[in-house]
């Protein structure tokens, strides 16, 4: 019986060390590194439309993305690029190019479905801005 209690107490102190080390790995994955899954704050387009929000987040640390899978192809590497491309529209989002180049409906959501994923409108990007967006909403 003695050693029954003794060996449920050591498979006790061995799970719960595997649990702490599980735990531990948890905490070191939760800390954010900007040089490996780009910059942590979002990318907030206006142009063509206000506005869209971009999270690195996302496409690096959520569908385990490489920075080149985007950069310098589709988008360069210094933010606000894209948005001053005369290109840079929705049609040629729907054509494949910039975030239609995996948001074709078979690789990620279609560009033309899910709208509300990215597009936050005046609105929201008041709210992301601290503006009262009553007087934004006006014009």
């Amino acid at each position: 019986m003695k050693k029954i209690l003794l060996l449920l107490i050591a498979a006790l102190f061995l799970l719960s060390g595997a649990l702490y080390s599980v735990g531990s790995d948890k905490q070191v994955d939760d800390e954010y590194d900007e040089d490996t899954y780009g910059p942590e704050d979002p990318i907030i387009w206006t142009m063509p439309v206000k506005s869209v929000v971009f999270e690195h987040k996302v496409h690096t640390m959520g569908a385990e993305l490489e920075c080149d899978s985007c950069h310098d192809d589709l988008f360069e590497m210094e933010a606000g690029v894209a948005e001053e491309n005369e290109d840079f529209t929705m049609a040629t989002l729907y054509d494949g190019g910039y975030c239609g180049s995996c948001h074709d409906g078979s690789t990620a959501f279609a560009s033309n479905t899910r709208c509300t994923a990215c597009h936050i409108g005046v609105r929201g990007h008041a709210r992301l801005q601290g503006e009262d967006e009553s007087a934004e909403a006006h014009h």
